[in-house]
C-alpha cells in the first residue's frame, strides 16, 4: 500500500510522494482549507476592517445564497453582523480582558513570555540537576500549558498535547 499523507487543514489523506504532495499543497483547495483554519483565530478588529474595505455582494443580498460561499470577493455580511464586529472590536480596544480582570484583584494567566520563560527555566533546571520551587515544580514540563492553549476550537490531533496521563500504548514484540 506504502505510506499515506494525511493534511489537516484538507481532512483527507493520499499516496505520499513527492508529485502528490507537492500538486496537493500548491492546489487551491489546500490554500482555501488553510486560510479558513487561520481564519478561525483572528480577532473581531481584524475580521471588521477586511469587511469594511468590501463591497456587499449583490446575489447575496437578493437570494440569501452566493455560488462562490466563503470565497468570494464580495462581502455576505449584514449591517447587524457588522455592528456586532464594531461593538466586538471595540470592547476590546487592543486589551486582552483577563489582563484587565487581573488589575482588579483576580488572579490572571501568564502571558505566552512568561511561560516560555519559566519553561526555559524549568527545563534548564532539570538538564543541571537543580533543585526547583514548590511553585515551579507543581506541574511536569509538558502538562503546564496555559488555559487558553487549551481552548483552541477544533485542533488538529497532531497538534493536540499529550493527556495528562500520558499516552497509552503497548510495545507490539512482533512485526507483519
Amino acid at each position: 500500500m506504502g505510506k499515506r499523507y494525511y493534511c489537516d487543514y484538507c481532512d483527507r489523506s493520499f499516496q505520499d510522494n513527492m508529485h502528490n504532495r507537492k500538486k496537493h499543497l500548491n492546489g487551491v483547495q489546500h490554500h482555501r482549507a488553510k486560510k479558513a483554519w487561520f481564519d478561525n483565530f483572528r480577532d473581531a478588529a481584524a475580521i471588521l476592517t477586511d469587511e469594511q474595505t468590501k463591497k456587499p455582494c449583490r446575489k447575496f443580498l437578493q437570494t440569501g445564497q452566493c455560488v462562490f460561499g466563503t470565497n468570494c470577493r464580495f462581502s455576505h455580511m449584514t449591517e447587524r453582523e457588522i455592528e456586532h464586529l464594531k461593538r466586538l472590536a471595540a470592547g476590546s480596544d487592543g486589551r486582552d480582558p483577563k489582563a484587565a480582570s487581573g488589575r482588579r484583584g483576580a488572579v490572571s494567566e501568564p502571558s505566552v513570555d512568561e511561560w516560555l520563560a519559566r519553561r526555559e527555566k524549568r527545563r534548564a533546571a532539570q538538564g543541571s540537576g537543580s533543585v526547583l520551587s514548590d511553585e515551579e515544580d507543581e506541574k511536569p514540563l509538558g502538562l503546564d500549558l496555559p488555559h487558553h492553549f487549551l481552548s483552541i476550537p477544533d485542533l488538529p490531533p497532531s497538534l493536540m498535547p499529550p493527556p495528562p496521563s500520558g499516552w497509552t500504548t503497548t510495545l507490539q514484540s512482533q512485526w507483519g
